[in-house]
């Protein structure tokens, strides 16, 4: 039997990561409320987890990654992936890319086409600007003083000051800010860092109340189910260090355990489709066939061009003095290649006339490597990695038992859509159009993948699956809908449906990705979820 927590909670939070810090700075931000946060992973007091580089040894290491994969992908040519998610306190904000981005207007707005009320660009727009620490100081379009820090990068690469250029001259115009809500165009990413520094949900929203006498961590935990009673979620039953406990709730329970663990954790809590949780074994508390479903992400695909006469991390970091003098500049100055997001430059564009909106994203790297976690190529080359932003084709995440520590079959069905399938195939051709452009002839490019030999586009589809890999970008499987949505899991105030007392706040409720990277735009949902959570309890009151 488990053993019980005392006292009892006013709320229970389940996940640390970027939705979850936020919503315990926010519901603790009331002495009355009393807030339990558990957290699968370990604390973020490890050096990788601040320098920004740090994402290298980071991602596909235990200590810092769930260590998730996918099923073989007929879509990528029958390849599985590795599909890295933050298990750590800060989770994906503590290992990611650190590229602060919005997405389009046209996003939210078509959220609120959908018939979520309260979702739209305008909605929205004042909850970024809310929590924002932006370096440019506040504006119409950004923060100032919040704790979401957002910086300008600290280095700048000649090769990626020529890809801009080229880009221009391609048509993709040069901007400032991609967080406009129209990002179409060329311009270097905004980063979440702080003077040379990883910024991190961690850093930013929950280290500065941990001393809150309301406030109670637990790491290193697995929860195992939500407990139900009588239609309503009053608890979690949770294991750490072997032992099974229990925590109970008088306010609600928040999942903000992520695209991945979200749909199991609601399946083993008998929230899911009746057929498949019968098949596990599990009992039925609330039959939602769309738990699990809808699950979308950005296949980027990296296409690598050897280039000469240029500086590239690939060369540079052959240098065992080049690499001393990496070191020095950040350990004194926090500056240099240390202070790196895997991508620096970024380009948004459209694949063809046929879309209103940009439709790709660009993530320029001045460096190559077959996948992160090997080394560098040997010689000098960038990777113009690019993904579908708004893909067509839907996946799914379903636990595969009733033992919380399996990890979940993620099936994402990259490419089985035709339209994704014709856009991969004109992405690499807007790739070669780019890297043809005579700002980049003295660097004299030269296509290493996927080749130009390849050139139908039966060839070029096909190398798309064979290049193609996660940007870790995993959303809507739990998604938002109205009420006649058969596949909707919450409503647009986030209640999952048909049990009270249980929200969800993380990116599986997106009912459709946004355009670009999708970390910040997690936290907006966090944001608006906590301030649902308390309107609703002063309702109550």
């Amino acid at each position: 039997m488990p053993q019980t927590s005392a006292p009892s909670f006013d709320y229970i939070v389940i996940g640390a990561g970027s939705a979850g810090c936020v919503l315990a700075n926010r519901l603790t931000a009331d002495a009355r409320n009393r807030v339990l946060v558990l957290e699968a992973g370990g604390k973020d007091d490890w050096i990788w987890f601040h320098i920004p580089v740090g994402y290298l040894f980071a991602i596909g290491n235990p200590r810092a990654d769930w260590m998730f994969k996918t099923q073989a992908d007929p879509g990528l040519n029958g390849r599985a992936l590795a599909y890295p998610r933050g298990r750590v306190v800060g989770g994906c904000s503590a290992i990611n890319a650190m590229i602060y981005m919005r997405g389009q207007a046209a996003d939210y707005d078509g959220w609120r086409q959908l018939g979520l009320a309260g979702w739209g660009w305008d909605d929205v727009l004042p909850i970024f600007k809310s929590h924002e620490d932006h370096y440019a100081g506040a504006s119409a379009l950004h923060g100032a003083g919040g704790e979401w820090r957002i910086e300008e990068p600290r280095m700048r690469w000649p090769i990626l000051d020529a890809v801009r250029e080229a880009a221009a001259q391609v048509g993709i115009p040069k901007i400032e800010d991609f967080n406009t809500g129209d990002n179409e165009g060329g311009s270097y990413f905004q980063l979440n860092q702080r003077r040379g520094r990883r910024w991190s949900a961690a850093r930013g929203f929950l280290h500065p109340i941990l001393e809150r006498d309301n406030l109670s961590i637990e790491i290193k935990v697995q929860v195992e189910r939500i407990i139900i009673e009588d239609g309503r979620a009053v608890g979690v039953v949770y294991r750490q260090h072997g032992a099974l406990r229990e925590a109970r709730c008088t306010g609600e329970v928040i999942s903000s355990a992520g695209a991945v663990g979200t749909p199991q954790l609601l399946e083993l809590s008998g929230i899911g489709d009746g057929a498949r949780l019968s098949k596990l074994g599990l009992p039925v508390a609330q039959h939602l066939p769309g738990v699990g479903e809808n699950l979308q992400d950005h296949l980027q695909i990296r296409p690598i061009y050897k280039v000469s006469n240029t500086r590239t991390m690939n060369v540079e970091y052959q240098s065992l003095l080049k690499r001393v003098k990496m070191g020095i500049d950040y350990a004194v100055l926090r500056r240099g290649p240390l202070t790196m997001a895997p991508s620096q430059l970024g380009l948004f564009t459209r694949s063809s006339a046929d879309y209103a909106t940009a439709n790709l994203q660009f993530h320029i790297q001045p460096l190559s490597l077959d996948k992160f976690g090997e080394p560098m190529h040997s010689f000098g080359a960038i990777t113009a990695s690019v993904c579908n932003l708004r893909p067509a084709s839907r996946g799914s995440i379903h636990a595969v038992s009733p033992e919380a520590g399996d990890h979940p079959a993620i099936q994402p069905n990259y490419l089985s859509h035709p339209e994704d399938q014709r856009v991969a195939v004109d992405s690499l051709k807007v790739a070669r159009r780019l890297c043809s452009a005579p700002a980049l002839s003295p660097f004299r490019p030269e296509e290493f993948r996927p080749g130009a030999h390849v050139t139908s586009d039966e060839d070029l589809l096909r190398a798309a699956g064979d290049l193609g890999t996660t940007i870790f970008h995993p959303v809507g499987t739990a998604k938002m809908g109205v009420a006649d949505d058969p596949m909707a899991v919450v409503n647009e105030r986030l209640q999952v449906r048909g049990v009270a007392g249980l929200r969800i706040a993380d990116a599986s409720v997106m009912p459709r990705i946004t355009s670009g990277n999708t970390n910040s735009p997690t936290m907006m949902i966090a944001e608006k979820a906590a301030a649902m959570i308390l309107s609703d309890a002063r309702a109550r009151a």
